[in-house]
């Protein structure tokens, strides 16, 4: 459904109303196209403290395809280092390098912080580098004009070379139009070494993906992202959904696969349409069953959780188990905001979106040790699909409105993140939930 309210304040006269009215004034977001698949401007690389990786990461800027000026009147990204901030006073350095240069960001820009892990062993580099995620933050609720702001936390050891190299795909995606619906996340890397991307325009090539509940919305848009970066995607959905899943295959050339996801034979028969063992799977498959909770019957409750959460942990341990998952490969679980903020009416919803969290959590490191695979998840907040528009029109115009960039995000920006965790490069990015909601004010 058509945002009027966003489109409204793209005018003169909308424009002049809203500010007189103190009305949020949402920017329209850039999003990634052919066309235009880089920000607007040059690149400005700061930094705050003592860094060790000012060489390297200069090197790696350099790679994203945008020109790193130093002196660029209106930069369209901004990479702050402050990984070598590690005392209170040297908090003061953050404020002198992004005071001066913040106002005149280009629309849409990025601001993208490098920082450390806190010590557990030195309490003032701590308290200096948490100090970041606060400011990160605020940061992303101030900036505006579609502009959105990221820490991000490189591994505790390594060489400059080698910690620099695990940011890569990361800084890729935060600094590009991929991202134009994250804002105030932290993101923590691991030591893992990425994998090979040969060619970053096709990141995906020769990779097998499997999504669920890829019929339409969210699950559809993901296909159609992992097909564009190059992967053979094998689209999953319930039977009911056949017809849709078949168009959606067509179009992709994709292989479609009808099957309740909660079949205790689904992981045999993932397995059986890839033959050749998957590299990514993509966990998207859920259902709602809303209603307070001194009114939900039992079998409300048990089919979400069982969607939700029990298939997942079902076919994620089998595939595992059995060898269908490729060393290399890619897990990601669809969230959500509900399940880090709670929802009213949704208490069998919250919980098994937080479990997806709790999962990916714990599995995450003992995945990548035991099997090579890494596993994250999206949590995604307010997405404009069938099921909002179904929504009554005030709760609609709020869940729009309740984030740093007050409008809703497409279904796209979820697929964008996950072809992110997908790719071969993000190998140090594992056990994370990232948030695509635009900074959601709701939940931390």
């Amino acid at each position: 459904m058509a945002d009027r309210y966003l489109h409204l304040t793209g005018t003169a006269p909308g424009r002049f109303l809203t500010r007189r009215l103190g009305l949020p004034q949402p920017a329209p977001l850039r999003r990634w196209r052919l066309e235009t698949p880089r920000l607007d401007g040059p690149l400005l690389h700061l930094t705050a403290g003592s860094s060790s990786v000012t060489d390297e990461l200069a090197k790696a800027l350099a790679a994203t395809g945008l020109t790193v000026d130093p002196q660029a009147a209106q930069p369209g990204g901004i990479v702050l280092d402050a990984t070598g901030v590690g005392a209170v006073a040297d908090l003061a350095q953050v404020h002198a390098a992004l005071h001066p240069v913040v106002r005149s960001q280009a629309p849409g820009g990025r601001i993208v912080v490098l920082g450390s892990r806190p010590s557990s062993e030195d309490h003032h580099q701590a308290a200096a580098q948490q100090a970041l995620e606060g400011f990160v933050r605020s940061l992303g609720k101030e900036a505006g004009r579609g502009t959105t702001a990221q820490l991000l936390r490189l591994a505790a050891d390594g060489t400059p070379e080698a910690l620099v190299s695990a940011a890569e795909s990361t800084l890729r995606f935060l600094l590009s139009p991929r991202s134009a619906y994250v804002s105030g996340q932290v993101i923590e890397l691991t030591a893992a070494t990425p994998g090979p991307t040969p060619d970053p325009a096709a990141p995906l090539t020769g990779r097998t993906a499997l999504v669920t509940g890829a019929a339409r919305g969210i699950g559809a848009s993901v296909a159609s992202v992992l097909a564009r970066d190059g992967a053979h995607v094998v689209v999953l959905d319930v039977p009911q959904a056949q017809d849709d899943l078949v168009r959606t295959a067509d179009r992709l050339g994709a292989t479609a696969l009808p099957l309740d996801i909660t079949a205790p034979d689904a992981a045999a028969r993932i397995a059986a349409a890839a033959p050749d063992g998957l590299d990514v799977l993509v966990h998207n498959a859920g259902i709602t069953r809303d209603r307070r909770l001194a009114n939900m019957p039992a079998d409300r409750w048990a089919q979400v959780i069982e969607v939700n959460l029990g298939s997942v942990l079902r076919t994620t341990d089998e595939l595992l188990t059995s060898g269908a998952l490729n060393r290399g490969g890619r897990i990601v679980a669809t969230a959500s905001i509900a399940g880090i903020a709670g929802n009213h009416g949704q208490t069998n919803y919250a919980a098994a979106k937080a479990g997806i969290i709790g999962l990916v959590r714990s599995l995450g490191p003992r995945a990548a040790a035991e099997h090579g695979v890494t596993v994250n998840a999206v949590a995604p907040g307010f997405i404009e699909t069938r099921m909002t528009a179904a929504v009554p029109f005030l709760i609609r115009e709020a869940g729009r409105r309740m984030n740093s960039l007050s409008q809703g995000g497409l279904p796209v920006d979820v697929a964008e993140a996950v072809a992110w965790f997908a790719q071969p490069g993000s190998g140090a990015v594992n056990g994370q939930v990232l948030r695509v909601c635009g900074q959601s004010l709701l939940g931390a």
